[in-house]
């Protein structure tokens, strides 16, 4: 079975959630028979074809860039001769120029969307484009959420729950490195075994704001992992609240990353808006059975963080709250370790990738029997 996904970011460029979700789906896949290819934009597609892993990665020449939507002449071509070799479509929502792709090719194959989140920001511009996403989504044959939650909260979804299917995205522990003991010593040494851990993209939806604001008349070490466009910014917030335990690292390697995640007491994931729909760096943190702090925004952050059985979960945009959460946990060492024990537990039982690829699998297949 050949599957083609295509979204318009892509490794080895762009490594965010959608792109781990991608890449995950084309890994776990192989063991279900999947043959999985990727087609995305890149503003240097030299070579126009390259392996990620075990999967070929196409790329059409980025054009333009208009809010947040890549543009691109060349991949409709492209698309329409690699869509030809597919037996399904997997298109990875929200991404407007994808659906003007699908339409003006006028490809006859069974359609799978993997809807990732909402379109939250752009408020004007959703109201253009609706009629051509509704065309979209009625157009797909099957479409996937990644929790529950999600598709309770979504109204979008609401309107195409009769082929919504909920398969939660997961991640594959053994394909991430094992920390070398010298490693894991630097990082002790520097922060010890006692700290709060942020990694992900400084992008308007994490809440680190909230963060910073709940570190306040607060001692407790917090380590943030990551860049991204507002980094600045929260630095000099940082500098403005005299915050002096907050550690801004930039991006790291796979290796560091790892071994901050098994060294650190607990995760904090302050994002307050709709835009974070799952949360694959709080995900990390259930694999390597941490507990939680996260904020309820009706997403599948809270599909994966249970209010006190996983960590704390608690009121967005709250400080007072993040705050007293975290205090919580320190305070609580035996308390935050078993909630710590559940989350991997649960990590187990819902989010590894061979579940992941063993459901999708099914439905490609219960899709082409249909299509027959």
């Amino acid at each position: 079975m050949r599957v083609l996904h295509f979204f318009k970011t892509y490794l080895p460029e762009s490594m965010g959630g959608i792109e781990q979700v991608i890449f995950q789906l084309c890994q776990s896949g192989m063991a279900h028979g999947v043959h999985s290819e990727v087609l995305t934009l890149s503003a240097n597609p030299q070579p126009r074809e390259v392996m990620v892993a075990d999967h070929k990665v196409h790329r059409a020449k980025l054009d333009l860039q208009l809010a947040s939507t890549g543009f691109s002449f060349s991949v409709f071509k492209q698309f329409r001769e690699l869509a030809a070799q597919a037996d399904i479509i997997n298109y990875h929502f929200p991404w407007p120029f994808m659906d003007l792709v699908h339409f003006a090719s006028a490809v006859n194959k069974p359609v799978v969307v993997t809807y990732h989140s909402d379109i939250v920001r752009q408020k004007n511009l959703m109201r253009l484009y609706s009629p051509l996403m509704h065309a979209f989504l009625n157009r797909a044959d099957r479409i996937v959420a990644a929790s529950p939650n999600y598709l309770e909260t979504s109204p979008v979804l609401e309107r195409y729950r009769g082929k919504t299917q909920v398969i939660p995205y997961g991640l594959d522990r053994s394909g991430y490195p094992v920390p070398s003991p010298q490693c894991s010593t630097n990082w002790e040494q520097r922060f010890g075994r006692r700290f709060f851990l942020f990694v992900g993209v400084m992008r308007y939806y994490k809440g680190l704001h909230i963060l910073l604001e709940a570190a306040q008349g607060t001692d407790y070490p917090i380590v943030i992992v990551g860049a991204g466009p507002l980094e600045q910014e929260l630095r000099e917030q940082a500098a403005t609240l005299g915050l002096t335990n907050m550690h801004f690292l930039g991006r790291l390697g796979e290796e560091d990353k790892v071994a901050l995640l098994q060294l650190c007491s607990a995760i904090v994931f302050p994002s307050h808006l709709r835009s974070e729909a799952f949360g694959i760096s709080l995900l990390e943190g259930a694999m390597y059975g941490k507990p939680m702090i996260s904020s309820e925004i009706g997403t599948g952050t809270s599909y994966i963080n249970i209010h006190g059985e996983t960590g704390l979960v608690v009121p967005p945009s709250n400080p007072v709250a993040f705050r007293e959460a975290m205090r919580t946990l320190w305070d609580n060492p035996e308390q935050a370790q078993e909630m710590g024990r559940k989350a991997g537990q649960r990590y187990e039982q819902l989010f590894t990738s061979e579940q992941m690829g063993r459901q999708m699998a099914q439905l490609y297949r219960e899709l082409l029997e249909q299509k027959k």
